[in-house]
């Protein structure tokens, strides 16, 4: 049980960092740029306190036998503050204000919950005061799609909902709600359920769409985020022109 147990970790670890590593295409255009243009930076602080909170949960002596989820979630809290400092290097003034105040709302609420869970806690309720606190917003990371599903099945098109990133976090919530159930750990188990389960909506979302990946000709322009986190082009702006130049 502990080996199968180890290889669903291993398995969760490999697609939750092609997760994290998806938005560099996003990061290399911003700095080409030098301007975050209209994406929103957001989604990249809310998912660093995810992995913040994630990290410290599977720590030893918050949850032990959960290292592998300290493990991952480590790597990504750093991947996700490279990916926030860029943002605020090249936002608008106003944009930089904004998420350079949630930036650091986000490190004061980690710090809140390290210290509680430190000096105030102990054994099972410390286990269970940061479970709750990284289950909840695991749960929120996993919702953000919900946006793009909607725009999917309004415009009938699965243009800026990509098959692998779907699949990728179909496979990376499945990994982990396994890892969880096998641990007998809700904390684990649940967040991640949601996430295999809004995974495979994606996927069946994209099965039934497969054959239409671009937008209608005559599809009035809709402003809502793409799959890639934090892309708020409109449609319009992702469709080609005559010479077949993106826009």
């Amino acid at each position: 049980m502990d080996v199968l147990r180890f290889t669903f970790g291993i398995f969760g670890n490999a697609s939750a960092l092609f997760l994290f590593l998806a938005p560099v295409i996003t990061f290399k255009r911003i700095i080409a740029n030098k301007s975050t243009e209209k994406f929103s930076g957001i989604p990249y602080v809310m998912t660093l306190l995810n992995c913040l909170l994630s990290a410290w949960y599977g720590l030893p002596f918050v949850s032990p036998h959960n290292l592998l989820v300290s493990t991952i979630n480590g790597t990504g809290s750093v991947i996700e503050i490279i990916y926030v400092l860029v943002f605020i290097i090249f936002a608008p003034k106003k944009e930089k204000a904004k998420i350079l105040g949630l930036f650091t709302a986000v490190l004061a609420v980690f710090s809140v919950v390290v210290f509680v869970s430190l000096f105030a806690l102990h054994a099972n309720s410390r286990k269970l005061f940061c479970g709750f606190a990284a289950a909840i917003f695991s749960i929120i990371m996993y919702g953000s799609p919900l946006s793009i599903m909607r725009l999917v099945i309004r415009t009938k098109s699965v243009e800026f909902m990509p098959f692998f990133l779907s699949l990728f976090v179909f496979l990376c919530g499945t990994s982990w709600f396994i890892f969880g159930l096998l641990g007998r750990d809700p904390f684990v188990a649940v967040p991640n359920g949601v996430g295999s389960a809004l995974g495979a909506m994606q996927l069946i979302l994209y099965f039934i769409y497969r054959d239409n990946k671009g937008a209608p000709k005559k599809q009035p322009p809709i402003e809502e985020e793409s799959m890639e986190m934090g892309n708020t082009k409109p449609l319009q702006e992702k469709q080609t022109n005559a010479n077949g130049i993106q826009k």
